[in-house]
């Protein structure tokens, strides 16, 4: 946007010292082209009064003296001609030389305009680069009658070097103007757009914030013109709006989750004391009720894990993974060998310390390695690995099992809360636990990528920022 701000006021700017500076440019040149033309028009009527009676005597040699001094003193050739356009005399008589060539078109013409009895022309424009002479042809009147012409041939040298001289100076004027133009442009620009970078950059910082829990960072600019500060408070508070608003909804779950445990461990404890106590025909329905119970009381569970994973708050901190998957491990192998699954660890023998929120690395570890065991038959295995990537900064722990699996077009949305596939509906499970794992890498600033592995089953990799 700033680019697209200069370049207007470049073109803004460029169209002003042009509009400006070319009128006053060829107002320049007409102004000397007239001075000379003005110069040189006293001097050839000046010349046709002296030539009234030379001319009429047949005398016009008597002239050649002062025609040649005028030429010697200002450098213009002068040429009288009579009436029938036949040369009298001229500036160069005495010397033989004849520095007006009736020949020449410009010269043929003005002469015969004065012979016409008509007033010479300021002629075309006066340009730097173009070097004709200037030729005027006034009439010799006696008694009204035109009895011949006037000419004179003046150079433009040095009226065409002053016009340089202009208007190059009126060129560096305009861009001088350009620049004190464009120099006041940039901080006035920038001024301008200081509250627009802010909130690009508050809007990106947003989603982050709200997503992990953190208060969202207030613009709180008082910079730039008062209609975008105005936009910057509005902001502010509709981040602050939108951060309270996701924090009551994540309390509601997370409170609503906890307050219902209680009257459904009730629940469940009346259904298991209803044993026996009801007709064998509507026994099937008070077990039905207890699994349903049971499977309501894992979904408030997973709901309570996904609260926290959503208010994880606070820095990330330093965790030694190698120790995390070994006590991780151990705890879930219970589960392994009673289902006669082989749950072991393969990968990094060296020092692997990442950056997670606190407790994160548990809870990532705990919902992929339920899922694990949860689809894995019995006696198949299921490993966690650890790798240590140098060059891209991260510590990759993936955990692999030999279940189903999904299909590949079911990938991206394994992450999506309460997604389950169609073939694991008869799987116990709420479809909570990719989603909370996805809500804690992405606070811990990783990345998580699930891919089938050859041989089946389903591997899930999350790769974490390693603690230099």
């Amino acid at each position: 946007m700033r680019t697209r701000l200069l370049g207007m006021v470049w073109f803004l700017v460029a169209l002003l010292v042009f509009g400006l500076g070319v009128p006053l440019a060829l107002s320049v040149a007409g102004s000397e082209q007239q001075k000379l033309f003005l110069d040189r028009l006293t001097d050839t009527n000046r010349f046709a009064s002296m030539a009234q009676r030379p001319l009429t005597d047949d005398t016009a040699d008597s002239m050649s003296e002062e025609l040649r001094r005028y030429f010697e003193l200002y450098g213009v050739a002068v040429l009288i001609v009579d009436q029938d356009s036949s040369p009298q005399v001229s500036s160069g008589s005495s010397s033989g030389l004849d520095p007006v060539d009736l020949a020449s078109d410009d010269v043929r013409q003005q002469v015969q305009r004065a012979l016409a009895g008509r007033r010479p022309e300021s002629g075309a424009l006066l340009l730097p680069w173009n070097d004709r002479p200037l030729v005027l042809a006034g009439p010799v009147l006696v008694d009204g009658e035109v009895r011949g012409a006037v000419i004179t041939v003046s150079p433009t040298d040095s009226s065409r070097t002053r016009v340089l001289w202009w208007w190059l100076l009126i060129a560096a004027g305009g861009i001088l103007s350009f620049g004190l133009a464009l120099m006041l442009a940039v901080p006035v620009i920038q001024w301008i757009l200081r509250p627009v970078r802010r909130l690009d950059e508050a809007t990106g910082s947003l989603v982050a914030a709200v997503v992990s829990g953190r208060e969202a960072e207030k613009v709180a600019d008082e910079h730039g013109p008062p209609e975008l500060r105005k936009l910057v408070r509005s902001f502010d508070q509709m981040a602050a709006s939108v951060g309270d608003a996701l924090a009551a909804q994540r309390a509601f779950v997370a409170d609503a989750s906890h307050q219902l445990r209680n009257p459904l461990t009730a629940l469940k404890l009346r259904l298991v004391n209803l044993e026996g106590h009801v007709d064998l025909d509507a026994d099937d329905h008070r077990v039905a009720a207890a699994a349903e119970a049971d499977r309501l009381n894992r979904i408030l569970d997973e709901l309570l894990a996904m609260a926290r994973a959503e208010n994880t708050g606070g820095d990330l901190v330093p965790v030694d993974v190698d120790a995390v998957v070994a006590e991780r491990v151990a705890d879930w192998r219970v589960v392994a060998d009673s289902r006669d699954i082989t749950l072991d660890v393969a990968g990094s023998a060296g020092p692997a310390r990442a950056m997670v929120p606190a407790r994160g690395l548990d809870g990532i570890l705990d919902a992929l390695l339920d899922n694990a065991l949860k689809f894995t038959g019995s006696g198949s295995s299921v490993r966690v690995s650890v790798a240590v990537d140098g060059t891209a900064g991260v510590v990759a722990v993936s955990v692999r099992d030999h279940g189903p699996g999904l299909r590949a077009d079911e990938l991206e949305r394994a992450t999506d809360r309460f997604w389950r596939s169609g073939a694991h509906q008869n799987v116990p499970g709420s479809g909570l636990g990719l989603a909370i794992v996805s809500r804690i890498v992405a606070r811990a600033a990783g990345d998580l990528r699930l891919d089938l592995p050859e041989g089946g089953g389903l591997r899930v990799t999350v790769d974490l920022p390693v603690h230099r």
